[in-house]
């Protein structure tokens, strides 16, 4: 099949996009959460994730002076409060509130975290790194907290494919059929 070069280049092409839900507090205390479609892991050791945010928006200037940030991991049950909490600002109202979510009180850092996704990770911020439309917040995972249901009877994390959320192609979506499992070339 043949490949046609597209007229301008752009994100959308790379795909699918995790979707989280990043949690973060004003200097008075005011909790927040902003939706993010490009988010990634940078290392994993010492553990990072990244995500990209545009620095005019309210959260950005939160998680810098707070200087961390939750990464809360939401399934298909939170997928409207998902597209809520991307669609509205929090310089306008709580969105916690709004969206019928519960804070979730951290161990290490000082950012909320979203009681209801079944995965949250508290990040301190590491670097910014100023992209263009986007900056790359980068932060370490202190600490993680994962729903019981995701875990073995021996406590090892495993993921659901039920519990994900993607956005692909503009559509939120759940993951797909198993294929193959990683290193089965080996």
């Amino acid at each position: 099949m043949a490949k046609i070069q597209m007229k301008s280049p752009s994100c959308s092409y790379f795909y699918p996009w995790a979707t989280v839900m990043v949690s973060c507090i004003s200097a008075d205390g005011k909790p927040n959460i902003v939706t993010i479609g490009a988010s990634s892991v940078c290392s994993s050791n010492p553990p990072t994730v990244g995500i990209a945010l545009n620095p005019q928006r309210y959260s950005h200037g939160l998680i810098e002076a707070a200087g961390d940030f939750g990464i809360n991991i939401p399934g298909p049950q939170q997928v409207e409060a998902t597209d809520f909490c991307g669609t509205r600002s929090g310089r306008d109202m709580d969105k916690f509130a709004a969206a019928g979510l519960t804070p979730q009180a951290p161990s290490v850092i000082t950012s909320p975290l979203i009681a209801e996704c079944p995965v949250s990770l508290e990040c301190k911020l590491v670097e910014v790194v100023g992209l263009g439309s986007h900056d790359w917040m980068i932060g370490e995972i202190v600490a993680a907290h994962v729903d019981e249901e995701l875990l073995d009877e021996d406590g090892h994390f495993r993921p659901s494919p039920d519990r994900a959320l993607f956005c692909f192609g503009g559509d939120y979506r759940r993951v797909g059929q198993q294929i193959a499992k990683w290193f089965f070339t080996r």
